[in-house]
């Protein structure tokens, strides 16, 4: 049999399901009964609602209700939460408008939803919504950060003073200052983090019952995290006791952060089940999608790096202002902060780093966590700026990464902006990409592309980025409004197969494989022999889900901690069948045995004795082989790596091509090192999208203009080259497995080694910056312009 633990690449036994058409995801799911909900949403950027006429709604066959909201206002329905709260330089809390679950008085982005029509079958409700008749008073819309504070800008909120909901900071300003008034040169760049939207294949769904006997209610949903939507949506929306209120989340079809947060039409289906005593189900249009999903990055920033005469780095100042969107999403407001501003060091030695970040209301589809979260903003500023300052130096681009990186012996490594790092050799990452890249062939490659009329250029990132966000102690002292631990149930059976209860959830990433392997590997049962089970508040202990990379580092180590307690159980059950001690039992590759001895029990022997306890130390241990362990994480984990890609242009059109990706990683210790890669991957592809072809945009009057496939450019198979991956390990120090999270690196280095590799292959039109996406027009415009001379030093 082959080898099928930790390091195997071990196929994911979830795709059968998949490719074969058997998944279960929301959609897939039809109650007795069911009903159909259509929401209508709002056209308007900002306007006041006068009146909603739904008279003629309700009047249309088979429409069985139309809810506005005040009919839920007068159900004491409450506003969808924040769940991180963030404080003002002075101290101050945020602003924190209220987020109701269906618009009441006033919509403030185009998306906004309005009211709810229900009725036997979809087709009906959506030709319904179509006749509610809504009277509308249009108000002064702002899209963009700039115009939200701008002087005089119409307000979103009318209680929150200049669109500000937070003003921030974080590092020491005096050691910053210092240090720039000392530097021998200081280069400044301003760039943007354009913002994205998420589209997961699967759209999202959800599906509310109510059990008229028991009280019950049930949410079926598209979610990463069922325990948090359960908390929110129970004790703060639909204040529904958790008891009654039993959420899963079934196969889910892509997520990327998207699928985290407690969405309003969760709270509808399951508040309009309770009324009507049958079960409504919403699921989204893809369009629907684009003005109803949380979107993600949008920032605009101001970096400056104070440098020595030798190109040493002495600071760091920066300044972002970063888009909330209408209203406060579940995490929205940890991403700009805690999330990225905490990560501005990098990979680099900065002595000294001072941030300042100033969230504001926009009327715009609210932001929230996009695979990466906070993390591809900060590389992004560093490794663009980092290039910069090669270009106003002069100073060859590898060498200033090298003699600024924090050297392999430093760790655990203090950060100026909070963090510590506990393990990493970014030396070792960077040397292996320019090797796997062939970085010293390039000037022949460039040669041999400009003989075919083709701009070629090289570029570079060495990124980090903080997973398994933790601990929750320290997490909660920075305003989180919840734990941040995970949870596992390690259930073994008579005959010694084991289920596995976990509060991770799988929304693609092969948890049913990986988890699996974990099992197989310390308790040496075979792998065909593990069942993972998660997603289903009613069964699994409560847990926090998915995201931010945390789901080995933190659910795999709660399995492990489970694991080490059957072992320890195990032992006891085996030193009494043996007539031994305790401390004279081994456990190895599913056995115990009596040191010394040949004297051993399998794995199974001991499961069956738990459950048949005839020869048992009753006295000392419960029947039964079943164990709960909670992980909470000293610390974050810190994967980091090096990208090195290389575009062609095409001088007549523009149109960049990614010929070449190099990606190496530090993840910790490998669990299936096949979908490692499969992350990386696709990780990379979004990556390359942001940098070359996705932006959502808004015009003026604060309509969407890229709200469907037709104006938003997502990346296709040809428009990726074939991907070189490769791994330096270096092991987590604080957790068991010694993993560090591999989810989202893809979507952090990428974005800036492509743009850098386009800047370097428009170097003889001496391009200092632009922003993303780089598209076809912005490249052709530079090129149409002609060669630039670089002025004189």
């Amino acid at each position: 049999m082959a080898f099928e633990g930790i390091g195997a690449s071990v196929r994911r036994t979830e795709d059968q399901r998949f490719l074969s058409g058997r998944g279960n995801y929301t959609d897939d799911i039809n109650r007795h009964g069911q009903l159909y909900a259509i929401i209508r949403r709002s056209d308007r950027p900002h306007a006041r609602i006068v009146s909603i006429d739904t008279k003629a709604a309700a009047e249309m066959p088979g429409v069985v209700a139309v809810y506005t909201g005040t009919d839920l206002q007068a159900d004491s329905v409450g506003g969808l939460p924040c769940g991180w709260l963030i404080k003002n330089k002075d101290g101050t809390p945020m602003a924190e408008p209220p987020h109701p679950v269906l618009a009441v008085g006033k919509v403030r982005h185009v998306g906004d939803p309005v009211a709810v029509v229900i009725a036997e079958t979809r087709q009906q409700a959506k030709d319904a919504a179509e006749k509610l008749a809504i009277e509308w008073q249009d108000l002064p819309s702002i899209s963009s950060t700039q115009d939200a504070i701008a002087p005089g800008a119409a307000l979103v909120h009318d209680d929150v003073a200049g669109n500000v909901c937070y003003d921030w900071h974080l590092g020491d300003k005096e050691a910053v200052d210092a240090a720039f008034a000392k530097a021998a040169r200081v280069v400044r760049l301003d760039l943007t983090n354009s913002r994205l939207i998420p589209n997961a294949m699967e759209p999202r769904a959800a599906i509310g019952d109510f059990d008229r006997a028991t009280g019950e209610h049930t949410l079926f949903t598209t979610s990463q995290n069922p325990h948090v939507i359960r908390l929110l949506m129970g004790a703060f929306v639909l204040h529904i006791p958790e008891s009654r209120l039993r959420v899963v989340a079934p196969d889910v079809g892509g997520g990327f952060g998207s699928k985290i947060y407690h969405y309003a039409e969760e709270a509808i289906v399951t508040w309009a089940a309770g009324k009507l005593a049958r079960p409504v189900k919403w699921t989204a249009e893809r369009t629907e999608s684009f003005i109803s999903d949380a979107h993600g990055r949008d920032h605009v920033t101001t970096a400056e790096m104070a440098l020595d005469k030798d190109g040493n780095y002495l600071a760091l100042r920066v300044q972002t202002l970063a888009n909330m969107g209408a209203y406060l999403s579940t995490f929205a407001t940890s991403i700009p902060t805690y999330l990225y501003a905490t990560l501005l060091a990098g990979v680099y030695k900065t002595p000294a780093i001072y941030a300042e970040v100033k969230a504001v209301f926009t009327n715009t589809v609210p932001v929230d966590a996009y695979r990466g979260a906070g993390r591809p903003e900060a590389a992004y500023l560093l490794e663009r700026l980092t290039d910069v300052i090669a270009h106003d130096t002069g100073l060859d681009r590898v060498a200033l990464r090298r003699q600024n990186l924090i050297p392999a012996n430093a760790f655990p490594y203090q950060t100026p902006v909070a963090l510590q790092y506990d393990s990493g050799n970014y030396q070792a990452t960077l040397e292996a990409a320019l090797t796997a890249a062939d970085w010293n062939g390039f000037p022949a490659r460039r040669t041999a592309a400009a003989a075919k009329g083709k701009l070629r250029g090289i570029g570079i990132s060495t990124y980090i980025e903080a997973c398994g966000i933790a601990p929750s102690a320290v997490a909660g002292a920075l305003g989180a409004r919840a734990g941040l631990y995970e949870a596992a149930n390690i259930r073994v059976h008579p005959t010694g197969s084991v289920s596995v209860f976990t509060g991770s959830h799988s929304h693609g990433q092969g948890h049913e494989t990986t988890f699996a392997q974990l099992v197989a590997d310390q308790l040496g049962i075979p792998f065909n022999q593990v069942e993972i089970v998660h997603g289903d508040t009613e069964k699994i202990p409560f847990g926090m889900g998915t995201y931010g990379s945390r789901s080995l580092a933190v659910g795999g180590s709660a399995m492990v901690k489970a694991m080490d307690k059957i072992i320890a159980k195990g032992k006891r059950i085996a030193a009494h069948l043996m007539e031994a001690s305790v401390a004279d039992i081994e456990f190895k590759n599913g056995s115990f045995s009596v040191a010394g001895t040949d004297k051993s029990k399998s794995f199974g022997e001991i499961a069956l004795t738990a459950y048949v306890p005839h020869n048992y130390p009753i006295d000392e241990l419960e029947p039964g082989l079943e164990e709960n362990a909670f992980y909470d994480p000293k610390n974050f984990t810190f994967p980091a790596g090096c990208m090195v890609a290389e575009v062609e242009i095409d001088r007549d059109t523009g149109v960049p091509s990614v010929v070449s990706f190099v990606a190496v990683d530090d993840v910790g210790r490998l669990i299936n090192p096949m979908i490692v890669e499969g992350q990386v991957h696709g990780g990379v592809a979004q990556g390359i999208g942001q940098a070359l072809l996705e932006s959502a945009a808004y015009d003026v009057s604060g309509q969407i203009v890229t709200g469907s496939f037709m104006d938003y450019t997502m990346p296709r198979s040809d428009d990726l080259p074939s991907f070189k991956t490769g791994n330096e390990v270096t092991l987590c120090t604080h957790n068991p497995l010694g993993v560090k999270g591999c989810g989202e690196l893809g979507t952090i280095g990428s974005p800036p080694a492509i743009v850098n590799a386009v800047i370097d292959a428009l170097s003889e039109y001496d391009v200092r910056h632009i922003d993303m996406p780089l598209s076809p027009q912005k490249i052709w415009s530079i090129i149409a312009a002609g060669p630039k001379r670089r002025a004189a030093e």
